[in-house]
């Protein structure tokens, strides 16, 4: 069975609603919703990397000549 990435955040987050609702853990809500969020946050992480590597770099460039 071939579980793609963008559904294994939603796998996760179902089964620690799921363990939440039926107070087998205690988690925070913002710990079951982790699957969802983090995701979007290491992109949003990455991306602004890229920015910032772009933009030194474009600065060395014209710093050379």
């Amino acid at each position: 069975m071939k579980i793609e990435l963008a559904g294994l955040p939603m796998i996760l987050f179902i089964v620690f609603l799921i363990l939440r609702l039926c107070k087998v853990i205690a988690w925070s809500w913002w710990w079951v919703t982790s699957p969802l969020w983090i995701g979007f946050i290491l992109v949003i992480i990455l991306f602004v990397l890229y920015i910032i590597t772009a933009v030194v770099m474009s600065a060395r460039k014209y710093r050379k000549k």
